[in-house]
């Protein structure tokens, strides 16, 4: 088979899956995911991707959606056309399409590694809960009678799944698919805990037994006398009587034995567990199993008096030196104020329990009242947390005052303040800080007036309840002002829910109710308005006169005049839907909500416009960005409009053939593009008011200036080289560390949270009035194709040009994209061309790539171990550094909660554990701190090896696979499970402190299914179904590796989103090959 005609398979297999189509600008990455190559157009005679396809009209069908999208659509033929029927029938991801409501959805903004669509940490509903067990079966699943639980979900409906092991697989008629070493007659036989072999099963727990059990429970209590997790005991239990707990749920009803509560916070589903404290012991109590004895007349603590007690014992979990952390059995949400309460193992060596917080050292002073007050404030402003180290800077700027220093060296004497979590076990000194659940106080917005009046006769309405998603399609109908938008969502149970709605409305009152009219319509009254002919819209009077009342349209957000004969009475049977029209108000456009400029931008990009949607606060009035994404670059609503506001006049014009003499440059990238600053009327006002607020920084407190929820495109103030500078956000990675670019330097960095501060009131709009003073400059005749530069040439750049004494540039183009392509000159001198900074780089020997090039080791030479790193192909030298431990994975048999970062076909995806991405997050959020600070240095590159890689704009732990002789690196990243080529400036080794995490990258295949050669049709059913998803996995099987990477497993993969129906991916596969048989 021909090149050509292998990647039109390969690009039919991709378009095929997907009913709605692929965006040009996504194919060229779903091509690559599924092959692990680019489409080489080029090769092909073609210069664009655009070109190519046309030229292939059999292959691909190009279309422009609504939205200005150029979508690609798979073309149909007779070989093809009963696939195309397949994959029509298959589960909807996302809806998309256009209707007369505007019901289109926006492409998709590319989003952070670190923003799931979901909420890691969270356990998943594990499969099971009213699930039928077998196809055609009625009866509800039963659940493992003694297996344990590795992810404790402990909700009320969820329990270990039964299996659906009934499905044929193609080719083998009458027989069954079971995983190895798992009963499937779930009621007779009860299944074993563990893969291994020689372990009998355990035998039914009779009454006796019970006893037993509720005996050792009261010991293990007493030793855990403060409170332990209801998810904990069966490990504590293993741990101290060397017996599995096979009745950890009816732990909870023994309320002789212990008390069980529900802390104070909808995000803990674990609950808390407490020996109960009887008055006095019963005679007849074993001595051995006696609780505590108390006071005849000490009262029993209230609820909330043992809540307290126990958060204050357990918000510290310090594990002793040497013992290695497990993985948290009740994990809470990242995004949430609440950590998860661990409950490590009690190592024999250790008479104490390291539950119980350390005293406090006679040799410190107590902690004052006034310093645990400060703290909570601090910690209730920065809700996602916030790190132990940056406290002292903190009290010191916002309440002039010290924080004690030894506090962070024993962060427990805390525990009745806050709760702490250490993300990077190996790391004690790198700690989160959170509010206590109780203590956690929301800070009220000002809201704008109710667009729905309140009136005791209307029936009830549901409210609108707001997408859990990250990013939403709205389309934006009216603006008042930035405090006072009306829009409503776009997608399944909103616009698509509407548009059913209105289209009965209108077929009932055209046939039925033609004659409901309201003939004394009152002020707040709900009714229905014939609009037009062909539109019945709900409404509630807002005014009424004496032949017209005014209408508010409650899913439309707008006002109508109408006649009274318009007014017809609404029937309950169309108000289960909950009003559309909803109000929002834009982050950062606060001070300037009714600017006309402002809103004269606002409503020129957004009104009437479907555009994409991103929360930053969830409250009754949501506060969000608006992003345009209609176009192959984001445009974020939000930062136009504020540009809006910046006075030209203060800008230096920039002319072609210009010399502008006293530039400063500050700052050179690695491609070498180059910031410069220009004498102007702006740069002078600038340095007045940032002199003004460095001054109002140093006299005053400023804690209502502290950044507690950041956002994108957000203008805010940070340090450069110890002074304050106007920055931008421009990217978030997680909760804890963002991405800035200093706006009059042209300087990226990346900080954490607490290092930025909101600009103060009263210098903000003269602040905002002045342009960025960094212009963005490409050096001519110096490869101005974006690459990255060889590092030796950017060293010497910058030691030549950046803020060295005034220099001078001539501008001789200026492109469509704005970008300034000149010649520096060192000085104010003359400008002959041999002299400029340009020609002086390219004379230089450096310039030469293939000289530079020609110092990577190449794949063809021996592998010689880099220091820190090890390769497959020879031993780990000892004085290396030691690569990650192994990842701990269930044993066979059990569930575990996954989310599938890629998937290739059921041979070949790639799992990470669902509960420790939040670890994930926070290790590369050090490693981008830690990377973007270093200078660009050259390193040996050794295949087979370790490094950090730069990938879209995050450091990642990759395994070099192949070195090309163009400068090109072949990466895998070892905790995502994807390939990728990238420069080789781009690698960095990679630090003993970032090899403590497991690669998280699992590599697996489905079980339940007849491996083999998977056509790319199958393929990508199946990754629609998987990829991007939380799961849960049942292991079948693990193959254990030399290599962490090299690890595999067999899983069955079940979808658990929905509430009644568990979705076994195999089923559906097995479906999809039969279906393909019988069409064959």
């Amino acid at each position: 088979m021909s090149d050509v005609e292998l990647v039109k398979k390969m690009l039919r297999a991709v378009l095929q899956s997907s009913k709605h189509g692929v965006a040009m600008a996504r194919l060229q990455g779903d091509y690559r995911a599924l092959t692990g190559e680019v489409i080489s157009y080029r090769r092909f005679g073609h210069g664009s991707l655009e070109s190519f396809l046309r030229s292939i009209p059999g292959v691909v069908r190009l279309e422009r959606s609504t939205a200005g999208e150029v979508m690609c659509f798979a073309g149909v033929c007779e070989e093809t056309a009963h696939i195309a029927q397949l994959v029509a029938r298959q589960k909807n991801v996302k809806k998309s399409g256009c209707s007369k409501l505007l019901n289109f959805q926006m492409r998709a903004r590319s989003s952070s590694l670190f923003s799931h669509n979901v909420k890691p940490r969270l356990s998943l509903r594990q499969p099971g809960h009213m699930t039928h067990p077998a196809r055609g079966s009625t009866s509800k699943s039963s659940f493992y009678p003694n297996q344990r639980q590795i992810y404790s979900t402990d909700l009320p409906t969820s329990r270990v799944p039964t299996r659906q092991l009934n499905k044929k697989s193609p080719g083998s008629e009458g027989k069954t698919f079971a995983p190895s070493k798992v009963n499937t007659e779930i009621k007779t036989q009860p299944c074993k805990t563990s893969g291994k072999p020689g372990k009998s099963k355990q035998k039914p727990v009779n009454r006796a037994d019970v006893k037993v059990v509720q005996g050792r429970i009261k010991q293990l209590l007493q030793k855990y006398c403060s409170g332990v997790w209801l998810s904990k005991i069966p490990q504590l239990y293993r741990n101290m009587f060397q017996e599995e707990l096979h009745m950890h749920k009816e732990v909870e009803t023994w309320t002789h034995i212990c008390t069980v509560e529900q802390p104070g916070s909808n995000n803990i589903v674990d609950r808390l567990v407490y020996p109960v404290l009887d008055a006095a012991p019963k005679p007849s109590t074993i001595a051995a199993l006696a609780p505590r004895k108390q006071s005849p007349k000490a009262k029993q603590p209230t609820p909330t008096q043992q809540t307290t007690h126990i958060l204050k014992t357990l918000a510290i979990n310090i594990p002793p030196p040497g013992q290695k952390s497990q993985p948290p059995l009740s994990p809470t949400s990242p995004n949430s104020t609440k950590l998860d309460f661990n409950l490590p193992e009690t190592p024999k060596t250790y008479p104490h329990s390291p539950i119980t917080p350390p005293s406090t050292p006679p040799s410190h002073q107590p902690l004052t009242p006034e310093i645990k007050q400060k703290l909570r404030q601090l910690l209730n402003k920065y809700s996602q947390g916030l790190w132990a180290h940056a406290l002292p800077q903190l009290f010191q700027e916002a309440f002039g005052c010290v924080f004690p220093q030894y506090l962070l060296e024993d962060l427990s004497l805390l525990a009745d303040t806050c709760m702490v979590e250490y993300p990077m076990a190996d790391n004690r000194k790198r700690a989160i800080l959170y509010a206590l659940p109780c203590q956690v106080q929301a800070q009220p917005r000002p809201r704008p007036p109710p667009l729905v009046l309140p009136y005791t006769g209307n029936p009830h309405v549901p409210p609108l309840i707001i997408p859990t998603t990250e990013f939403l399609s709205v389309l934006v109908m009216e603006v008042s002002s930035t405090d006072n938008i009306v829009l409503r969502f776009v997608g399944p149970g909103y616009s698509k829910a509407l548009e059913v709605l209105e289209e009965a409305m209108l077929q009932f009152y055209n046939t039925v109710g033609a004659g409901l009219c309201l003939p004394s319509p009152k002020i707040g009254h709900l009714v229905a308005v014939a609009i037009e002919e062909d539109a019945v819209l709900r409404a509630q009077v807002h005014l009424v006169t004496e032949d017209t009342v005014k209408v508010y349209c409650v899913d439309h957000g707008f006002f109508e005049m109408v006649s009274r004969k318009k007014i017809l009475q609404l029937k309950d049977q169309f108000l289960t839907l909950p009003f559309q029209a909803t109000t929002c108000q834009l982050a950062g456009l606060e001070p300037f909500s009714a600017d006309a400029v402002v809103l004269k931008t606002l409503e020129s990009l957004a009104v009437g416009r479907t555009l994409l949607v991103e929360i930053v606060e969830r409250e009754d009035t949501p506060v969000i960005v608006l992003y345009d994404t209609s176009e192959s670059k984001d445009v974020n609503v939000n930062s136009v409009c504020l540009k809006a506001l910046q006075d030209k006049s203060m800008e230096n014009p920039l002319q072609v053939n210009s010399v502008y003499t006293n530039v400063c440059v500050t700052n050179v990238c690695s491609d070498g593009s180059i910031s410069c600053q220009l004498p102007s009327r702006g740069q002078a006002k600038l340095k007045d008011i940032m002199d003004k607020i460095e001054a109002h920084f140093i006299s005053q407190l400023t804690w209502e200036l502290l950044v507690s929820k950041p956002f994108c495109g957000k203008v805010c103030l940070a340090k450069y080289k110890g002074k304050w500078a106007r920055a931008e956000i421009i990217n978030l990675h997680g909760s804890q560390v963002l991405d800035i670019l200093f706006l009059d330097l042209g300087f990226p960095a990346s900080l954490e949270v607490s290092d930025l501060r909101d600009i103060p009131p009263i210098y903000l709009k003269e602040l905002i009035t002045i342009p960025p003073q960094a212009i963005k400059c490409i050096l001519e005749e110096l490869n101005a194709d974006g690459s990255v530069w060889p590092p030796e040439a950017v060293l010497w750049l910058r030691e030549t040009v950046l803020n060295k004494v005034p220099s001078c540039m001539k501008i001789v183009k200026l492109d469509e994209a704005k970008t300034v392509h000149i010649y520096l000159f060192t000085g104010n001198g003359a400008q002959d061309l041999q002299s400029s900074v340009n020609r002086q780089l390219a004379s230089r020997p450096f310039w030469q790539r293939d000289v530079h090039f020609s110092k990577i080791t190449r794949d063809s030479k021996p592998i010689q171990l880099e220091a820190g790193d090890s390769s497959y192909t020879a031993p780990a030298q000892p004085n290396s550094l030691t690569l990650p431990p192994q990842l701990d994975l269930p044993v066979v048999g059990q569930n575990m909660d996954v989310f599938v970062s890629v998937a290739c076909h059921p041979g070949h995806f790639v799992l990470q554990p669902w509960q420790d991405l939040y670890k994930l997050v926070v290790l590369m959020g050090e490693m981008i701190l830690y990377y973007n600070k270093q200078e660009i240095t050259q390193i040996n590159i050794q295949k087979n090896s370790v490094y950090a890689a730069k990938i879209d704009n995050n450091w990642h732990r990759v395994l070099v696979k192949g070195v090309l002789t163009n400068g090109l690196v072949s990466v895998y990243e070892l905790d995502y499970g994807k390939y990728e080529l990238i420069n080789y400036s781009q690698l960095q080794p990679l630090i003993d402190e970032f090899r403590q995490l497991p690669f998280q990258g699992i590599s697996a295949q489905l079980a339940g299914v007849k491996q083999g050669v998977w056509a790319e049709e199958a393929s990508m059913v199946f990754r629609n179904h998987v990829e991007k998803k939380p799961l849960v996995a049942q292991i079948e099987s693990v193959e254990e590796g030399e290599w962490p990477w090299e690890c595999k497993i067999s899983v069955y993969l079940v979808d658990t989103t929905q509430d009644d129906n568990d979705v076994w991916i195999h089923n559906i596969m097995v479906d999809f090959l039969d279906e393909i048989n019988r069409a064959a």
